[in-house]
């Protein structure tokens, strides 16, 4: 098991909190039109999985079979970095409030006392605001700001557009669409909701119509590990 960070906008964190999603798609970037990807061939203690090379993009002639490193595995335990802020500052005590934007409006959820390392959030103290915390970006936050915890239950690969109808409400999208098995409208939300999270310089490679092999990592909520 290894315990690791993963990003969420704050539309996907409320989805997670709602109890609305349950699985996450992530680019396979070991895979292109050479190199397909294979779970079958996982090894749990070493953490890797197979992929075969082939000469052609028809995939007819196999040069060889490799092994990969596995980013995520079945059992890890993950920490979600979400948009936060401190609030609250009581700098001879060493706490203050972690405040969550995904949850700003949310009393209970939205906040939580900590203590702070001075060497972590030093520069915090010198610019937070007074009356409103200053919102920092998912990827700058620290494990221990961390409030929710998803242990993975299942990681195959897959073709993007290979999502069914039952993926996609487990991605979180709670449209009339999705919800109705409007398969060809939620495709489509789905397909614009992918795209929203590449970079323009990135959509003819891993966006939708790129049909990029792509992680599919399936979890559930859990608890902080102790000694974490």
């Amino acid at each position: 098991m290894a315990i690791k960070p993963i990003l969420f906008n704050t539309e996907m964190v409320r989805a997670i909190l709602d109890g609305r999603k349950s699985c996450t798609r992530r680019i396979c970037k070991d895979a292109n039109e050479y190199t397909v990807p294979d779970m079958d061939f996982y090894n749990a203690d070493m953490r890797t999985y197979a992929v075969h090379n082939f000469a052609d993009k028809e995939q007819m002639e196999q040069l060889s079979t490799v092994e990969r490193t596995c980013p995520i595995c079945p059992g890890d335990i993950l920490y979600v970095r979400e948009t936060w802020g401190i609030s609250n500052l009581d700098d001879e005590r060493k706490m203050a409030y972690i405040v969550y934007r995904a949850s700003e409006e949310q009393e209970n959820e939205g906040c939580r006392e900590v203590h702070l390392p001075d060497e972590k959030f030093e520069k915090m103290y010198e610019s937070m605001a007074e009356s409103e915390p200053e919102w920092h970006p998912s990827i700058h936050m620290p494990k221990e700001a961390a409030r929710i915890w998803l242990k993975v239950t299942d990681v195959r690969v897959e073709r993007l557009q290979d999502i069914t109808a039952d993926s996609i409400r487990n991605e979180g999208l709670s449209s009339l669409a999705v919800h109705c098995g409007d398969m060809e409208i939620a495709l489509k939300e789905w397909e614009n909701l992918w795209n929203s999270t590449i970079k323009k310089s990135d959509i003819d490679s891993y966006g939708w119509g790129a049909n990029p092999w792509v992680w599919v990592i399936e979890f559930e909520r859990c608890e902080k590990p102790e000694g974490v």
